[in-house]
């Protein structure tokens, strides 16, 4: 690309002299304004310098620019560069895919066919590849020591593999050893269809004195729906709208065996809302915290959102909509990545029906569901 700079007093003349110097293909490649100093230094006058450029035409230049020339040089070897790293960049990228594709594939063709059907089974799940490999690299060693062994017999170790790996995260729902949970989480994730569940199982099945305590405040079809649930289970609600407010309703229930608390669904990829949560609520005292996603988003979301409520004390999630997701990878994934547990699980808007309490046979039941017997 040849390249020039223009002066001019005004654009439309700065324009014009670009298309009398390098013709109709010109392009511009930035614009300015400038001031140069009048007479004596003062007087500072306004004028638009211009670099133009044109692709495979020489233009002749009877009045050379040195330093143009110069800056135009500049421009064309980092313009050149740019378009080599830009190509550079594009051909790593296609390269890593190919690299994963054709390690994927490399990995299937050296899986004996017997272990075949497990490895593409944790694979549809959308489990993390590291846990994956290492279950079909067990598997792999007893095929090789064993070479009687039935594909049952595999299919059984895979499943005794992974209960080991998750016994270790605390599974399980409310103990009533605190009485005073809080729910938390982002909007749209079915934190107040889920506490009407917990509740309605602690009176119904345990037979526990149960009253709700909701800030959400921003939403005031959140708070009817909670009221409908409590007047249905015959439990009182509060609206709370300070922390003093909150100090008088945990006051006013301490003769209750459980108290549930729905806090406001905000966009907490934000840290403010976070901070303003934290301000409002008690999260650490004689409280249990219970984080919920919906199993409908994005892993790296989800992820997201546990790392903003870093600062709870949150040792288990319960994951909601597993009704509205053929995969649960994400949920094995999550829990071994950041070290929590399984509190519940829901699988539709039913109120007491459709909510289970997390255990690790249930969860490894789930995760092999549907798999080739």
């Amino acid at each position: 690309m040849k390249m020039k700079k223009y002066i001019a007093q005004t654009m439309p003349e700065a324009m014009k002299k670009v298309k009398n110097d390098l013709g109709d293909d010109a392009v511009v490649v930035s614009s300015k304004v400038i001031y140069t100093k009048g007479f004596l230094g003062l007087f500072k006058k306004k004028q638009f310098e211009v670099l133009a450029g044109v692709d495979a035409v020489e233009v002749a230049d009877t009045r050379p620019d040195l330093d143009v020339f110069e800056k135009q040089r500049d421009f064309e070897e980092k313009y050149a560069l740019s378009q080599q790293n830009e190509a550079i960049q594009k051909q790593l990228n296609e390269l890593k895919k190919m690299i994963k594709q054709t390690s994927v594939q490399q990995t299937v063709n050296h899986i004996p066919a017997i272990i075949h059907p497990i490895y593409m089974h944790l694979q549809k799940q959308e489990l993390n590849e590291e846990l994956i490999t290492e279950i079909c690299d067990e598997l792999f060693d007893i095929v090789r020591n064993e070479p009687a062994t039935t594909y049952e017999q595999l299919l059984m170790h895979a499943q005794e593999s992974m209960y080991k790996k998750l016994s270790k995260y605390p599974m399980g729902g409310v103990n009533f050893e605190r009485k005073f949970v809080n729910i938390l989480g982002p909007t749209g994730v079915g934190k107040t269809t889920t506490i009407a569940k917990i509740a309605a199982r602690a009176v119904l099945e345990k037979k526990k004195k149960v009253a709700f305590i909701t800030t959400d405040t921003y939403r005031i079809g959140a708070i009817e729906q909670l009221k409908t649930y409590a007047n249905l289970l015959h439990a009182p609600v509060e609206v709370v709208y300070t922390k003093e407010d909150y100090e008088r309703a945990i006051k006013q229930f301490s003769g209750h065996d459980l108290v549930l608390i729905d806090t406001a669904g905000r966009n907490y990829k934000e840290a403010k809302f976070i901070a303003d949560l934290e301000e409002l609520i008690d999260t650490k005292q004689n409280v249990q915290n219970y984080l919920v996603l919906a199993l409908t988003a994005k892993q790296l979301d989800m992820a997201m959102i546990i790392e903003q409520f870093s600062t709870f004390d949150i040792q288990q999630v319960i994951f909601t909509k597993m009704d509205e997701t053929n995969t649960i990878g994400s949920m094995v994934n999550l829990m071994v990545k950041y070290n929590k547990g399984l509190a519940y699980y829901t699988d539709g808007q039913e109120v007491p029906e459709n909510i289970e309490e997390g255990s690790v046979s249930k969860l490894v039941e789930l995760i092999f569901q549907g798999v080739e017997s």
